[in-house]
């Protein structure tokens, strides 16, 4: 089991640690209801330095960025971030990831914690053109400050002018006293705010400044329990529970970041599945009555028939109803189509809706 940087802090906090993608990683400090409530109102800390980083560089780098993501990274200019996947060649994904670009020949990919290994060589495998590759996983933290009021409580921190970020967009500047730091407006929760990169030698300043400056805005450590419901709330896929080596990513509604205009990793296949169409879809749902639905439950029609299963469930802190999230044969799929969930002995009735869950 890996240890954070910052594992001590989160432990003399109070923090309930778990094992995490290899990692020992805080998944709550008061309760998941509260501290979802101070990132959806103030601001709240994540600490989710398991997450990886690859450096891809030189004349080469867009090139292989290119051939293995979805998106088309053409698009981005310096200072811009993008969701992305990595197909694999049997229609299924690799890995989501976001793609930053640093300078004119010099990109960082972010890859979930559980699938750095084997993202790195997947990309690796790829790369017979010569593109310079650093795995920075080890060497780098991340904090997610995410709220509300995460701008007016982090402004003091630094001499850049937090509101003029745009979303998906960033800068490399000082933050919390520490220089060539990356403040980032992105994040997982749909509550508006940064993740901040930068060494793990400098991890403890940057949180001890931040939990400064915030203290006036009602600031507290989130662990990510609450990560998972926020993040579920706004209906963005957890890869191994919504999206893996299997999903098309068609299904699970990811056609948004998938560019034809250029040639990738099974990019011919993709678009033929595209034209034809698919069967299933992911679908967020709501249930009608009283109950939580689980990863794994299954999703029935009206006769009792299984027809799809959970892929993430929860009650949801902001609505106070269960939702989740599964695929389904898309006669099922339209907004409003009705379904159960399989809580044990009952059949819970359950609405189909658009996402987000959550409308802040």
């Amino acid at each position: 089991m890996k240890n954070i940087a910052l594992s001590s802090t989160h432990e003399a906090l109070g923090a309930k640690m778990v094992p995490f993608a290899g990692y020992n990683m805080p998944v709550q400090y008061e309760g998941v209801n509260i501290e979802h409530e101070t990132v959806r109102k103030a601001v709240g800390v994540f600490d989710v330095s398991h997450m990886g980083e690859f450096l891809i560089e030189g004349p080469h780098a867009l090139e292989l960025i290119q051939k293995v993501s979805s998106n088309d990274a053409t698009k981005l200019t310096i200072g811009k971030a993008q969701y992305s996947y990595l197909p694999n060649d049997d229609g299924g994904v690799v890995d989501d990831l976001l793609i930053y670009k640093i300078k004119e020949e010099t990109y960082l990919l972010v890859v979930n914690a559980s699938n750095i290994e084997k993202d790195w060589n997947w990309i690796s495998s790829k790369n017979d053109v010569g593109a310079q590759m650093k795995d920075l996983s080890e060497d780098y933290s991340l904090l997610a400050i995410q709220g509300p009021k995460a701008v007016e409580a982090m402004q003091s921190l630094t001499s850049h002018n937090l509101s003029e970020i745009k979303f998906y967009n960033f800068i490399v500047g000082d933050f919390a006293g520490i220089e060539n730091v990356i403040i980032s407006a992105t994040g997982y929760t749909g509550s508006g705010g940064f993740e901040i990169y930068c060494k793990n030698s400098e991890v403890k300043q940057v949180w001890d400044k931040v939990f400064e400056a915030g203290k006036n805005f009602g600031i507290k450590p989130i662990g990510l329990a609450a990560r998972d419901t926020l993040r579920l709330e706004m209906g963005y896929c957890l890869y191994g529970n919504d999206i893996d080596d299997t999903t098309s990513p068609f299904e699970a509604g990811l056609g948004w970041v998938t560019k034809f205009t250029k040639e990738f990793t099974n990019s011919k296949a993709l678009e033929a599945e595209k034209a034809h169409g698919v069967e299933n879809k992911l679908v967020a749902f709501k249930l009608d009555e009283r109950g939580v639905p689980r990863q794994g439950y299954d999703i029935v029609d009206g006769q009792g028939k299984t027809i799809g299963r959970v892929t993430s469930g929860t009650m949801s802190p902001s609505l106070g109803i269960g939702i989740g999230m599964g695929y389904v044969p898309k006669v099922f799929a339209d907004i409003d189509s009705k379904i159960h969930i399989q809580i044990r002995k009952n059949a819970v009735p359950a609405t189909v809706i658009k996402l987000p869950f959550y409308k802040g």
